[in-house]
């Protein structure tokens, strides 16, 4: 058999990279080498801006013309950065001798041993890693998620009115309305995303064992914890002052922790959305030319969101093995969190890639008010709550001498299918004050919906 041209062993670089495509431009093995780039150029502009070891602050031009090898990094730097690790066998000494390259051709020669100085690699991976993840989350992942939970918000408001038969263990069980339910997800995907958004995205820069042991032989009157911090906080990021050779990557598993919990509440969606189309509750709209079955014609199947759920469980599964071994490194330092890093883009491009489906199957789908009407009428049966707790509160007020209104109802109605006149009959002959009777026998399963409409004001 011929073997296949070079092909991508993932489906995210494959079949489904045209949703996913936006990551790569933050989270590829590219991404990381533009932002290396970016931090050793940024420590070079900083150390001369502040005079160091004699050194004077470099033009505007020579500032734009150092900074545009991060800002224009394309195909050029790539090719140039692989022959250069062809040959050192080292990522980051690669990146530094590219941007030496860059300084002769500058005429920089005289600041040339500035370049990394007093950094060791995971001084520059560190901050390079919580660039590129700040980026992907905050310009990629962040957005869809918001879009998302836009959607969901929208139709929470749209259905708050529509009463449906809720279900408890899979039963019938009280009703809500579609609205409420929805807007139960609003609510708690709402927390997450405040939660991500808060989160501070730490680096370092103190060295090897992080005691800024080189910096102060090269110049002891400096105050480098200082520095480092106002270099750190100059990219944007929050300065980690205790680490060991690397940052600890405490706030990606945070991070990564949190967006595995959104995950997760997205997949319990995905379930319930599943489960409203297979009651009918939802029917899916059609897309022109679409395929839902290879023998079946009549079929539109909810891939849309069997797809997402399979992408969130995949997402999670990878951001939980991240939050859970990034945390340890052996001593000082040990390299299981360079390769481990490496997949921060897959875990992130699965929850991305199930986000875009299920805003696409948000979009897909339209309530059927007929079929929620039909499974309420069915089920009149719902209202033993109400009409057991109307007695408890008649006997109370002593307008009842009904004993254990619980069993009562519970023989009425456990097991069993009870239509509006049975219901009816039997409130009529309860013992308790007209006025509580009128109130039930007004009560329908459809009215029967408490606040449900009020609460999703609440969002």
């Amino acid at each position: 058999m011929t073997a296949l041209p070079p092909q991508p062993l993932s489906p995210l670089d494959g079949r489904y990279r045209s949703a996913v495509a936006e990551l790569g431009d933050h989270l590829s093995e590219a991404g990381l080498n533009r932002a290396r780039v970016q931090v050793e150029v940024e420590w070079l502009i900083y150390l001369t801006g502040h005079r160091m070891f004699g050194s004077s602050p470099l033009s505007a031009e020579q500032i734009r013309s150092l900074r545009a090898l991060a800002d224009g990094f394309g195909q050029p730097e790539i090719d140039r950065l692989a022959e250069l690790e062809a040959t050192t066998k080292h990522d980051v000494k690669a990146v530094e001798y590219l941007v030496r390259e860059r300084l002769h051709a500058l005429g920089l020669d005289h600041i040339v041993e500035l370049t990394h100085f007093a950094a060791t690699s995971e001084d520059i991976n560190n901050l390079s890693y919580a660039l590129t993840v700040s980026a992907a989350v905050n310009r990629v992942w962040l957005p869809k998620f918001r879009a998302v939970v836009a959607e969901l918000r929208a139709q929470a408001l749209q259905y708050r009115d529509d009463a449906m038969l809720a279900r408890t263990h899979g039963q019938p069980a009280t009703p809500t309305t579609m609205g409420k339910e929805l807007a139960v997800f609003v609510h708690r995907l709402e927390r997450i995303r405040k939660q991500v958004e808060q989160t501070e995205y730490l680096g370092k820069f103190s060295g090897a064992t992080g005691t800024f042991a080189a910096h102060l032989v090269a110049d002891p009157g400096a105050d480098w914890p200082r520095i480092s911090r106002e270099f750190v906080s100059s990219l944007g990021l929050d300065w980690n002052p205790l680490t060991t050779q690397i940052e600890s990557h405490d706030w990606q598993a945070e991070l990564y922790s949190r967006i595995s919990h959104a995950n997760r509440v997205l997949h319990n969606l995905c379930t319930d959305l599943w489960t409203y189309i297979s009651l009918g509750y939802f029917r899916q709209v059609p897309e022109p030319g679409a395929t839902g079955s290879s023998t079946m014609p009549h079929k539109v199947n909810p891939i849309r969101f069997e797809n997402a759920e399979a992408n969130l469980e995949l997402s999670s599964a990878v951001l939980d093995s991240l939050s859970q071994t990034l945390v340890t490194s052996r001593l000082q330092r040990d390299l299981t969190d360079s390769t481990t890093q490496r997949n921060i883009g897959v875990g992130l491009g699965h929850s991305v890639l199930a986000l875009d489906n299920i805003q696409r199957g948000l979009g897909q789908i339209s309530l059927d008010r007929d079929a929620l009407a039909a499974d309420l009428d069915a089920n009149w049966e719902v209202l033993a709550e109400a009409i057991q707790t109307v007695i408890r509160a008649e006997v109370t007020a002593g307008r009842s001498t009904i004993t254990d209104p619980y069993a009562l109802l519970k023989e009425l109605t456990r097991g069993k299918r009870v239509d509006h006149a049975g219901l009816t009959e039997f409130v009529n002959g309860l013992d308790i004050s007209q006025a509580a009777k009128n109130r039930l026998l007004e009560l329908t399963p459809a009215g029967y919906v408490g606040l449900a409409s009020e609460l999703v004001a609440l969002l």
